[in-house]
């Protein structure tokens, strides 16, 4: 499922993954106002000037990504005029759904389009800002011979949380503590034969996912504790990466 390498190349060399797909079509209804003329990857961070999708194809350059499919659809043409304006660190493609298709027909519609259909591929919702080691998630991958890894998360609560004994007494009170669950984290590494396995329409996580998982062909990379991950899906979660960049907390 992976090109054919030397026995003596490195493991990171063989299980070398250079394309993506990045999921834009959706609406972004939440993010409204700012999503009323762009899409939602075209929100830019506060204190960046740089919007998101700008930051997403600088990160999948650096990680040894060169060529990406966009699977545009809500104000496609917005998008379309920005990369055309742009100074891209690798070569972008878009495809523009003609209906929705929902995640998994998205994904399935814009991967015919990647340039090598016999690798590997790195797949991320458009709405992911975050840095950690794709090559890393990449090797995990490959370890496994999955068809499909996709990376988990653990989001910290956004309430405070209070800490009881046995009897009801009140112990501390944590602010913002770490979730005790992991999460999908939008972003996935996908084997070359994963795209046959996709609905053309509809949601992957509904159907894909768990047919793999019953296969035990369905891996999870945690990602390194420390690495910084945020979905950008409202406009509270604008307000808190922009904090979070003042802070210092992102890499980027």
């Amino acid at each position: 499922m992976t090109a054919d390498f030397p026995r003596s190349a490195p493991a990171a060399e063989r299980s070398a993954v250079t394309q993506a797909v990045i999921l834009a079509g959706g609406q972004g209804s939440r993010l409204r106002p700012y999503t009323d003329d762009r899409p939602k990857p075209l929100v830019e961070i506060p204190g960046t000037g740089t919007p998101i999708l700008g930051h997403q194809l600088a990160w999948l350059a650096s990680e040894g990504v060169t060529d990406v499919v966009i699977s545009c659809g809500h104000l496609a043409e917005v998008l379309q005029e920005w990369l055309d304006g742009a100074d891209l660190p690798l070569e972008v493609r878009t495809v523009v759904e003609s209906e929705p298709l929902g995640r998994g027909g998205g994904l399935k519609f814009a991967s015919k389009a990647l340039p090598r259909p016999d690798e590997p591929w790195y797949a991320t919702n458009g709405d992911i800002w975050t840095r950690f080691s794709l090559r890393e998630m990449a090797a995990f991958h490959h370890e496994r011979a999955a068809v499909a890894t996709l990376a988990l998360a653990r989001p910290r609560i956004p309430w405070g949380a209070v800490e009881t004994d046995r009897f009801g007494n009140v112990l501390d009170f944590i602010e913002a503590p770490p979730s005790p669950f992991l999460i999908n984290a939008g972003l996935y590494v996908f084997a070359p034969g994963f795209r046959e396995l996709l609905p053309d329409v509809g949601d992957h996580e509904r159907t894909t996912f768990p047919q793999l998982a019953r296969n035990r062909q369905l891996a999870g990379y945690q990602l390194p504790q420390g690495c910084y991950w945020r979905a950008i899906d409202t406009a509270k979660d604008l307000t808190e990466a922009a904090k979070e960049l003042a802070a210092g907390r992102t890499s980027d």
